[in-house]
């Protein structure tokens, strides 16, 4: 359908999972697509898999001096940015020491939560609006998480973080009309989307088995989300089809935050 059709988009944290989802349904889309992530290995394999208009660039989402290589990139060779996915994010637990509950948490990993998930999308809308004003369309998606709604008891870094994306949203939005650019800023809720980064959790064979069962019994459409659910909601907001949505929020659940914590009874 070529929704986003000529369009240049940035996805950060695209090696992988959710992001990678997002830049290979762009591209099929028409976009030419910016992969950036960490793992260069990966990031690499994305793009030779994408082919045609797909590059990579190496970014620490949490380093603004990246985000000043980045911007200078995309400025040199494409003139402009239409289209920013802030989707680089991690929980803190196979990234730092931990522990991560309120009462005890370790502060050297709480900053490093924050400085991915929070200040790495903060930097994102910085160089984005900057890349956006030459834009006749131009569209942040903040990946923030249904943690962002909700406490986390033992993840407080990764709720708070994501609260705080999911406040800083609306900030953003709010400035841009406030001047007059043409830039949207919209955040998307995923949970219990099967990604990579479930896998400290779920652990392997029989556990792995066990601890799906026992998430899925608690969503109301009795299955875990795929990658591709987040990527054709990203679509949409990224899409001219948004072009009235600005500073709102879209969770994609299965029905958690519906108010339901088990599947509904099949009598």
């Amino acid at each position: 359908m070529n929704r986003v059709e000529g369009k240049t988009a940035l996805i950060t944290g695209s090696a992988q999972g959710i992001g990678k989802a997002i830049a290979q349904l762009f591209l099929a889309e028409g976009a030419r697509v910016i992969v950036s992530d960490i793992n260069d290995e990966l990031g690499h394999e994305v793009v030779t898999q994408l082919g045609g208009n797909a590059e990579y660039l190496h970014l620490d989402v949490s380093d603004e001096a990246d985000w000043e290589t980045c911007a200078g990139h995309i400025n040199q060779q494409h003139g402009l940015l239409d289209i920013l996915v802030n989707n680089a994010g991690i929980t803190g637990f196979t990234e730092s020491e931990g522990p991560h509950d309120p009462e005890n948490l370790d502060l050297e990993s709480w900053h490093r939560v924050h400085d991915t998930n929070l200040h790495g999308t903060a930097l994102g809308c910085k160089y984005g609006i900057r890349l956006m004003k030459a834009s006749q369309s131009g569209s942040i998606v903040n990946i923030s998480s249904r943690s962002g709604l909700i406490g986390i008891p033992g993840a407080a870094a990764y709720a708070s973080s994501k609260a705080a994306v999911r406040n800083h949203t609306k900030s953003v939005a709010l400035y841009c009309a406030e001047k007059g650019l043409p830039i949207r800023c919209n955040s998307l809720h995923p949970a219990a989307i099967l990604t990579p980064m479930w896998d400290a959790m779920l652990g392997q064979g029989e556990q792995r088995e066990a601890s799906l069962k026992a998430i899925t019994a608690d969503i109301p459409m009795g299955k875990m989300g795929e990658p591709i659910d987040v990527a054709y909601a990203a679509l949409y907001l990224a899409s001219d089809e948004s072009k009235y949505l600005t500073g709102t929020e879209l969770n994609i659940d299965g029905g958690i935050l519906a108010g339901s914590i088990a599947t509904p009874s099949q009598e």
